[in-house]
């Protein structure tokens, strides 16, 4: 039976059942509950004084007896004489048109009031206890969705940068359409797929090109639709879900966010926890258990994989852990190729350059880079999306729109000058170091001005000279503030920087060995990383003698960072003052510009032209303050903070 019928049936019966119940209990005064009686009968009650009150409707005679709540009713043949036979009994004598039904119905409409708010309230209930499960107390069934072509067809053409992980899904695909092609050889085709990768890599967007290409039914749902407020219900989806998989065999179900029903089992505490620990077994029998389920697939995606339970990563659940990494420069460029396909794009435009510059960039961010830049195009009235929309849609992405209402003194823009320039003077002489690619006193974001690097490519690992370069570029801008203005007058602009030297030289002496007094040692325990390269709070396991070392060889690396900063700055005093003032004139300066300055050329600039950007400039991702963490660890671009309110 269709279920909407099914439903309509259950409704109508509880109406029905409703009706009879409150008829059952109305009183008979009520439902207006009187007997007919003869009028010769009606006049000897008159006669011997037993009425007491009678209305009068045309021939219609109503009225109470004296003696009783019950009422009577009878017809008069047009007798002249009765009302003053009534008056003569002191009889209640009320008079009404005849055939007003208004008030008859009114009443109706009265009565039943009760029974239409009772019913509306039940209905009212049952609908929310039903939440989208398609009929009544339907708490124990599966909320997987059937993915079809209405949701929009996905397939591996519009999936790019993560060759590997599609080549082991399209092989999923093949086996649903070529079993015998395997099974031939004594191959069985995996039970389950595990997508492991950071946020916006593309996971779910995998999954759906999976469900467009295999032409199988593909069932959807999240890990936390399993958990509910009342005990039983996730066990009892994960098994109906598995019985609708069944009848739809084979199949493929996805459940996206599996650690919020995957977790550790016994690593907390109450009920709330027993009831995911029961979905969760669950699942684990239905996965592999007595009853084999060699037709379905379950593709599940988290980027949690440190949270889940050993028992459900094991071969014969999920027998493949597929990770879906950030993309490298190849795979950026296919991307950014898929997210331009619908946008009218100027003959400027290099999709080399922006993947080049673009390192650490998720399919996610990428996206939402080519949507900032269209936005901005049609802010502006263009018809084409041209690079300089794209370096602005970078700018904003990284550091924030700017806030050029921002109300900076005099005095602090050129405080923010000088302390820029000094970072930027330090990346242009430091042994090793990224390509300067931009620097701006302009207030973005949190920041009041930013010097940004450009890396040359992915960045896998980095060298004892690069992070010793890095330590000196951040200490630049306080060494720059302290030379120009003097010790008594440096500023708290440099928090941000102090911060990130800090934490880049602790890192150097505990986790990476370059520190001869501790050796090739790893201090401080760390969990398994959460983000696939973010890494989580560390423990202390150290002895306080061993503590005071870690912390004097911190120490050293940042004074010696300074003292290069400072060498360095004296050294080249001209540059940086030249810098300085170019800022102060320009605000923005590309790295070719910033090179133009310190030749002694002016910036050659076209006309409305306020940020050119650097020759095959892009812009590395936003963190905090100046920059987003790269990869292999590094950390963002110096900027200067804004003072500190009250």
């Amino acid at each position: 039976m269709n279920p909407n019928y099914r439903n309509l049936a259950l409704w109508a019966i509880i109406a029905v059942l409703l009706i009879a119940l409150f008829n059952l209990f109305q009183t008979p005064q009520t439902r207006g509950a009187s007997s007919d009686v003869a009028y010769s009968d009606f006049l000897k009650d008159v006669a011997a004084g037993r009425v007491k009150t009678v209305t009068i409707a045309g021939e219609r005679i109503s009225g109470t007896y004296t003696d009783s709540s019950n009422g009577f009713q009878t017809y008069s043949p047009g007798d002249s004489s009765l009302v003053q036979r009534l008056q003569d009994k002191n009889v209640t004598i009320n008079a009404r048109p005849e055939n007003d039904g208004s008030s008859s119905i009114f009443g109706m409409l009265l009565s039943w009031l009760p029974m239409i708010l009772i019913l509306g309230v039940w209905i009212f209930f049952m609908r929310q206890m039903q939440s989208g499960s398609g009929r009544a107390m339907g708490f124990g069934k599966s909320k997987a969705k059937l993915l079809t072509e209405a949701h929009g067809r996905v397939t591996f053409q519009d999936v790019a940068g993560v060759d590997e992980a599609k080549q082991d899904l399209e092989e999923i695909v093949e086996f649903l359409r070529d079993p015998q092609k395997f099974q031939r050889l004594g191959g069985k085709i995996p039970r389950g797929v595990l997508l492991v990768g950071p946020p916006g890599t593309g996971k779910t967007l995998l999954a759906r090109s999976v469900a467009g290409e295999a032409n199988v039914p593909f069932f959807t749902i999240s890990g936390s639709d399993f958990v509910e407020m009342f005990v039983g219900v996730g066990a009892s989806r994960v098994r109906d879900m598995f019985e609708q998989a069944k009848k739809n065999a084979p199949c493929i179900i996805f459940i996206d966010e599996i650690d919020a029903v995957g977790r550790h089992r016994g690593a907390g505490l109450g009920g709330g926890n027993d009831e995911r620990e029961q979905t969760l077994n669950q699942l684990l029998v239905e996965m592999d258990g007595f009853e084999a389920n060699e037709s379905i697939i379950l593709i599940a995606a988290t980027n949690r994989p440190d949270v889940l339970d050993p028992a459900l990563l094991r071969p014969g659940r999920f027998d493949r852990q597929v990770v879906v990494p950030n993309p490298d420069i190849v795979g950026r460029e296919k991307i950014l190729k898929v997210h331009v396909r619908n946008v009218p794009l100027a003959p400027n435009v290099d999709l080399k350059v922006l993947a080049r510059g673009t390192p650490g960039f998720s399919g996610a961010d990428l996206a939402n880079l080519v949507n900032e830049a269209a936005l901005m195009a049609a802010r502006r009235n263009k018809r084409l999306v041209t690079m300089a929309e794209f370096e602005d849609a970078k700018d904003k992405i990284m550091m924030g729109a700017e806030r050029r209402s921002s109300a900076m003194t005099q005095a602090e823009k050129e405080l923010t000058a000088y302390h820029e320039a000094g970072h930027a003077i330090l990346a242009l002489n430091v042994p090793s170091a990224d390509p300067l690619h931009k620097a701006t006193i302009i207030p973005r974001g949190r920041a009041l001005g930013m010097v940004m690097q450009l890396p040359e490519g992915d960045r896998y690992s980095m060298s004892y000279k690069y992070m010793i370069s890095r330590l000196a570029i951040m200490m630049g801008g306080r060494v720059a503030e302290e030379l120009k203005f003097g010790k008594e007058n440096i500023t708290s602009g440099a928090s941000s920087d102090i911060d990130q030297a800090t934490k880049l030289a602790r890192a150097m002496v505990t986790r990476w060995g370059f520190s001869d007094k501790l050796g090739q040692v790893a201090y401080g325990e760390n969990q398994e990383e959460v983000f696939l390269g973010h890494s989580v709070a560390r423990t202390q396991n150290v002895s306080e003698e061993t503590a005071q070392i870690i912390d004097a060889e911190v120490r050293r690396l940042i004074e010696e960072a300074y003292t290069t900063a400072r060498n360095i700055l004296t050294k080249k005093k001209k540059d940086w003052i030249a810098l300085a003032e170019g800022l102060l004139e320009y605000e923005t300066l590309s790295g070719d510009e910033i090179k133009q300055l310190i030749a002694g050329q002016k910036p050659a600039r076209d006309l409305g032209d306020d940020t050119p950007p650097s020759r095959g400039s892009a812009v590395p991702k936003a963190g905090s303050s100046g920059g987003r963490r790269k990869k292999g660890g590094e950390e963002p671009e110096s900027g200067m903070e804004p003072q500190p309110q009250g």
